[in-house]
Formats: C-alpha cells, sequence, structure tokens
C-alpha cells in the first residue's frame, strides 16, 4: 500500500558528486542522499571504496556483506565505477559533473592535481558547481598536504583525547568509537552544503567550502577550547568514583547491580525536595545541611555519600524507571547498544531498516540527527562497488557503444 502523502526530501532535485573514500566526507553525502539528494558515488574500477576492504573494526571481525562502515555513510546513493587516473574516466566524470549541482572529495591536492578534479578542473566542466572538501587539518597552510584519519586529526591532535581522559590514568585513551569525528564532521560539510545553495539560490554565485577533522572537532569542544584560551585552564574527565562537583546532584552512582545513574540537576533550586524523595531520602528535604543550594553546596561531601548509599541500595533497572517521574535532569548511563532498545530512541524514528545486500535480515542504520516534519527516514541500502555505472551513463545520454569502448579501456566498471 502506498502512501497518501510522500515523505518531504528537502533535497530533492539536488545532485551531489561524490569523489571521496572512508567515512569522513562520504558521511556527508549519506545526510545529503537522505535529505533526498541524488547522490553519485565514484568509485575506483577495482578496488571500490577502500574501507570496503576493511573486515576488522576494534577487534571485531566484520561481514563485507554487512559492512557497518559501508552503509553507514553510503545508505542511499548510487554508485559508478570510473578510474580517475585515466583521459576517459576523466571524461566521464566532467560529463557527470556537468549534471551536478556539488562536487564533494577529500582526496589531498596532490591527488586532485593529479587525476584532473581539482576545483579549476571540475569548474572547467560546470562553473556553477559548488566545491566542497574535506581534509584531516585544512585546506591552507603547512600541513595542507598532510594525511589523517579522526582518530589522528579529530581525537588525538585536537585536544579531545586529552580532554576526556583522567589525568590518573597516567597516558591516553585510545578512540573508542570508530569514525567519531567522521560522522560529526560529515554534517558539518553537510550543513554547509546547505548553506552554499541557498546562497547559490539568492545570488547565483557558486561558493567553494572547506571543513577540517581539526576543526570539527574544536567546535564540537569549543565551550572549552574557548575557556583555556581564556583562561589557560580547561576541565579534564575524572576518574569514576571522584567528582569536583560542589553539588551532590551532579554525578555519576552505582547501582546494586553495577550499574550507573548520573544525575545532573545543574541548578538545584526548586528541585532539592522532589529529587530527596525520589532518591528514597525525603528527611534530607528538611535537614538544614541540604534544605536548600547554599548550605547544599557546603555540605556536599555529606551529601554525595547518602546519595550513594541510597542509589546502592537498589538495581538499575528499579531506578531507570523510578526516576522517570523525577522533575530533575538524570539519564541511566547506557551502552551504544543499549540505545537501539531505547524507546525514546526509537519513538523518535532514530534507528531505520535498510534492505540488506546479501539479502538476509534487514540492516539497521542510523538517522542522521535533523528530522523534518517529523517524518520517518526512508532511504536505501549502499550500494555494492560500481552497481550503478551503466544506468547513471545511460541517464546521461552516453551510447552502448561508448560505454562498452570506456569498459574495455578500463575506464570505467
Amino acid at each position: 500500500m502506498g502512501r497518501e502523502v510522500d515523505l518531504i526530501k528537502v533535497m530533492e532535485g539536488v545532485r551531489v558528486l561524490e569523489v571521496a573514500q572512508f567515512t569522513f566526507v562520504p558521511a556527508a553525502g549519506a545526510i545529503l542522499a537522505d535529505w533526498g539528494a541524488d547522490v553519485i558515488k565514484v568509485e575506483h574500477p577495482v578496488r571500490g571504496d577502500t574501507q570496503r576492504g576493511f573486515i576488522n573494526m576494534g577487534g571485531f571481525q566484520l561481514d563485507p556483506n554487512r559492512h557497518p562502515l559501508i552503509e553507514h555513510p553510503n545508505r542511499g546513493k548510487r554508485s559508478v565505477g570510473i578510474d580517475v587516473s585515466t583521459p576517459g574516466g576523466q571524461e566521464v566524470l566532467y560529463e557527470i559533473a556537468k549534471t551536478a549541482d556539488v562536487f564533494l572529495t577529500n582526496y589531498m591536492p596532490a591527488q586532485r592535481q593529479k587525476n584532473k578534479f581539482d576545483i579549476e578542473h571540475i569548474r572547467a566542466a560546470n562553473p556553477n558547481i559548488i566545491y566542497a572538501r574535506g581534509s584531516a587539518y585544512g585546506d591552507k597552510g603547512v600541513e595542507r598536504d598532510t594525511g589523517g584519519f579522526d582518530g589522528t586529526a579529530f581525537w588525538t591532535r585536537s585536544g579531545v583525547g586529552h580532554a576526556l581522559t583522567p589525568e590518573e590514568i597516567g597516558g591516553a585513551l585510545p578512540q573508542g568509537i570508530p569514525a567519531f569525528g567522521d560522522s560529526i564532521g560529515g554534517m558539518n560539510i553537510a550543513g554547509g552544503i546547505s548553506a552554499a545553495l541557498f546562497h547559490r539560490e539568492r545570488t547565483g554565485e557558486a561558493v567553494e567550502l572547506d571543513v577540517s577533522l581539526l576543526s570539527t572537532a574544536w567546535w564540537a569542544a569549543g565551550a572549552s577550547v574557548t575557556q583555556g584560551m581564556e583562561t589557560g585552564e580547561t576541565m579534564r574527565s575524572l576518574m569514576p568514583g571522584t567528582t569536583a562537583s560542589v553539588n551532590p546532584f551532579m554525578a555519576n552512582y552505582l547501582t546494586s547491580d553495577g550499574g550507573t545513574i548520573n544525575l545532573c540537576i545543574v541548578s538545584p533550586t526548586g528541585y532539592i525536595r522532589d529529587a530527596f524523595e525520589h532518591l528514597g531520602l525525603p528527611e534530607l528535604a528538611d535537614d538544614p545541611r541540604f534544605c536548600d543550594v547554599m548550605p547544599l553546596i557546603q555540605n556536599a561531601e555529606a551529601g554525595v555519600q547518602l546519595i550513594a548509599e541510597a542509589i546502592r541500595s537498589k538495581p538499575f533497572a528499579y531506578w531507570r524507571e523510578h526516576l522517570k517521574t523525577m522533575k530533575g535532569q538524570w539519564a541511566p548511563f547506557q551502552s551504544l547498544i543499549d540505545l537501539a532498545s531505547d524507546e525514546q530512541a526509537i519513538a523518535n524514528d532514530m534507528i531505520v531498516e535498510v534492505e540488506a545486500s546479501d539479502g538476509g535480515a534487514p540492516f539497521k542504520v542510523v538517522r542522521g540527527p535533523v528530522q523534518f516534519n517529523h517524518e520517518p527516514l526512508e532511504t536505501t541500502r549502499a550500494p555494492q562497488a560500481s552497481e550503478h555505472t551503466e544506468i547513471v551513463l545511460m541517464e546521461l545520454g552516453l551510447d552502448w557503444d561508448r560505454i562498452e569502448a570506456l569498459k574495455d579501456s578500463g575506464a570505467i566498471a
């Protein structure tokens, strides 16, 4: 049964030509595809996106036919196999570029020049195209030609990893989420492209835009970065069981079965009695040590001990249900897997099922953070490498003889 009303696609009619690999820039293409753009992903005719060959992630073996690092940043796209190092491949690339609104790449300057898809080459084919680059450290400066991944540029060099590593560890925590900065940065690129399209619509001017993993990290950590530049000091994560807070309603507390409840009542005014009642400590609301904000701050250490004992007396599931009616802010400490069954995440359509390329059970992917008109996302699985070469080129008007000749020469797949 079809829908009476089609889902809104705010980028419908926009074509994006993506010459990119891994997750950072392809994630931007995925968001634009989610929003309705026709995203044509160019892949090498033989190897495809290098990331297709990643079959180990964080020590976990991956099924190449059910690949999170392919599905997440490539859902909704069409794949065309082009060898951009060949004259024939470059001709095909320019023909697609003539029909595109946006060119999206994360290849480094030397590769863009060598294979003739830097801005001057693409603009020669289409002067009105928006040219978007993603890089590790930016497209200016002495490290313009330096490559990097989010583990280096977003996590390590930026200071994010340092801020999230407790000082007492005496070392550096490795990044625990693959493609963390890549996905955030991809969203930033998609936002920049949206603004560039709006600008072109109003003025006729096509701009070029840059987003780096380093700038993505600094924006994400901007409040701490600004504090550091202003005062020379900034926060770092604390070891479990320690708190620098003078507010006992701002801390992590262990439950009887080893779970964690995070209380985050930043401003306790008006919340004290309700919070203590929910914590099973109603008498503390009338205790002169805790009944108002100033004495609560002055007696924070005693308050922390009493709250810790109360929360430790019952299991995680109890608190997770019981605290739902508490007025103050709190959260259960969840894993990324826990979130997949979180009723609030599900109610807000945060999980999307797509057809799996292996014909098995549907593959679950994450909806982007922007939702239009409260509508769920409908998208398609990530393409197989070069899956749509022929159909896209025929749409462009290439005849079958030319397609066959390009295939025979190795320019396309």
